[in-house]
């Protein structure tokens, strides 16, 4: 038998000189651990999922310092939670979203997204800074940093600086954010990597300016998320060594895999415009799952009102036959590891207490949320407050633009054909129509046509690209609205040259917004935050976004298309084909300016 002095008591701490070192935080949680002190939380009876094994374990989840520091038994804490043998799964994280196409505010969207499990994001404002600048970033980290349940923040944002500001060098956007403004920004503690390279012609065309943000991004050790629509074989092998961590753009399962074989992180995409769910039962298997994120990219009110954020998405990737061990991690433990997140996406010791409850693997349905250890929502309601709005002068009255008549809508031809954009049903992609132009004054009343128009809305230049739209089914005056991907113009789509006219009127005075003008009334809902977001509640700008649109759809609008989102991708240059700006038709496959009549 060995000596008894020799034999070491983990019941007490050792008192080695070198630990007078230690860190504070550290020692606690261990002497929590070790059952020597009380846990600040433990969350009992509950089922927890492994993120590592993919194996569910009965026990106790016992949080002291914001971090997990055991699974297992009889650990006493100050806070003591039923769980009532729900599933703990870990805080669910997006890989990659545009928070104002919600048109929320961020402490709504907080509000929404929170009590469905989401803990953090990775957010690009890709929109706002194009519009206000790097202003428009710092506002929106502002407003998700005050949001607090006790000390913590409900909610941790990964704020990435956009990489295409704007999107292309052939329209006008409010802000330019070249190299060298990149290479400062990424310095800050602000930026936690590079937004999604969208330009990824200029990419593979070597342009010296986008691969300076590139190096840049790199040299301070920051992710660069990626974008790259179709992109195969030698040209994606030249895009991923450009260092290009993700895509979310991915056309079909063969596309997935591709580029999962190359290295690449490939975001599974869960948004109210476009998903690739169906891909992913295809995609996934059990050797690549863990290449493989989830994101939602865009996701407006009543979608994540109804619908859910993430959790949406795990319902349908099981629902489709997607092993539920394969889909949560691909919002969890993938996603914290691609991004080199630390302690974050597992419930496992020392990583931090971002806990959810739910009901299965099956549903989903969340009925409690902690982050570090601290009740930030339960039974779908949020415990925090989000009904006050940070609202800084530099995303206000963003709406600048020269005074416009009816006569500045019309068509004039000389006797050729007029290009037209036909819009894929249910999509982003665009093909391309002709029709037979006059000689003289083209007009769409009374054919399958509409005329669609850009007007440029930051610097007053009084830019209007003109053009046609085929089926989309619209008659009796115009709509509009200033969210128009991805600088953000205004975009008018109507049969009546004064009626739309009269709509850019409405959204200059209202600040930006969503507007339709019929011979019998004028409807205006305003998106006073940067023409992009309402600072109203979640409430009001579900049930007015809702009744503008179902007006639209009253004057023809095909159910293929959703009334003024269709149009908010119309100009939308990095998706193909026929796009329009504020300077003119512009052709992503030929990746040039064409014009609207071919004489």
């Amino acid at each position: 038998m060995k000596d008894e002095k020799t034999l070491i008591n983990f019941k007490k701490p050792l008192e080695f000189k070198w630990l007078l070192c230690y860190n504070v935080g550290m020692k606690r949680i261990i002497d929590c651990a070790m059952k020597r002190e009380k846990c600040d939380l433990v969350v009992k009876n509950a089922r927890i999922f492994n993120v590592f094994t993919g194996e569910i374990e009965t026990g106790e989840l016992a949080v002291a310092n914001g971090r997990i520091v055991s699974i297992g038994t009889g650990y006493e804490g100050k806070e003591i939670y039923d769980a009532k043998g729900q599933v703990a799964i870990p805080g669910l994280i997006d890989s990659h979203i545009h928070v104002e196409s919600s048109m929320l505010s961020p402490e709504a969207f907080a509000a929404l997204s929170v009590p469905r499990g989401t803990t953090a994001i990775v957010a690009d404002p890709h929109e706002i800074v194009n519009v206000c600048g790097v202003a428009g970033a710092e506002y929106v980290k502002e407003a998700f940093t005050r949001l607090r349940a006790g000390e913590v923040n409900p909610l941790e944002v990964f704020l990435q600086l956009p990489s295409c500001v704007p999107a292309t060098p052939f329209e006008t956007s409010g802000a330019v954010i070249d190299g060298k403004e990149t290479e400062k920004e990424l310095s800050r503690e602000l930026f936690f990597g590079l937004g999604e390279m969208m330009n990824f012609p200029a990419v593979l065309a070597g342009d010296e300016d986008v691969l300076r943000k590139i190096e840049a991004a790199h040299r301070y050790g920051k992710p660069v998320d990626g974008h790259a629509p179709g992109v195969f074989g030698d040209a994606f092998n030249a895009y991923r060594c450009a260092g290009v961590l993700t895509d979310h753009e991915s056309l079909s399962a063969v596309e997935c895999r591709e580029k999962v074989s190359r290295g690449m992180y490939v975001q599974i995409r869960c948004g109210s415009s476009v998903n690739n769910i169906a891909d992913a039962k295809n995609a996934v298997d059990g050797y690549n799952f863990r290449r493989y994120i989830l994101c939602s990219d865009d996701k407006n009110a009543k979608d994540l009102a109804t619908r859910g954020h993430l959790d949406d998405a795990l319902r349908r990737l099981v629902a489709s036959g997607l092993p539920a061990k394969y889909a949560l991690a691909m919002a969890t433990i993938n996603v914290a590891e691609c991004y080199r997140i630390a302690d974050m996406g597992a419930l496992a010791p020392r990583y931090f207490a971002d806990i959810v409850l739910v009901d299965d693997l099956t549903n989903f349905k969340v009925s409690a949320v902690f982050k570090r250890g601290v009740l930030v929502a339960e039974n779908g309601k949020p415990c925090f407050a989000a009904e006050k709005r940070y609202l800084p002068e530099t995303v206000k009255s963003t709406v600048r633009v020269q005074a416009v008549a009816a006569d500045d809508f019309k068509i004039n031809c000389h006797g050729g054909k007029l290009r037209a954009m036909e819009v894929q049903p249910y999509g982003l992609y665009t093909g391309e129509a002709f029709v037979d132009a006059p000689n003289g004054e083209f007009t769409v009343k009374g054919t399958e046509y509409s005329k669609l128009a850009v007007v440029e809305r930051h610097k007053a230049t009084g830019n209007i690209g003109l053009g046609l739209v085929k089926g989309y089914g619209f008659k009796g005056g115009a709509i509009g609205i200033s969210v128009a991907h991805d600088s953000h113009n205004l975009v008018i789509l109507g049969d009546d040259d004064g009626a739309m006219a009269r709509v850019v009127k409405l959204l200059e005075e209202a600040g930006g917004g969503m507007a339709l003008v019929s011979e019998a009334e004028e409807d205006i809902f305003p998106l006073d935050i940067a023409g992009l977001m309402s600072s109203a509640s979640v409430e009001e700008v579900i049930r007015r976004t809702g009744e503008i649109a179902e007006k639209a759809r009253g004057m023809g609008v095909k159910e293929c298309y959703e009334p003024f989102m269709t149009l908010v991708f119309l100009s939308l240059a990095v998706i193909p084909k026929l796009k329009l700006l504020d300077t003119g038709l512009f052709d992503l496959v030929k990746y040039s300016f064409v014009p609207l009549e071919e004489v």
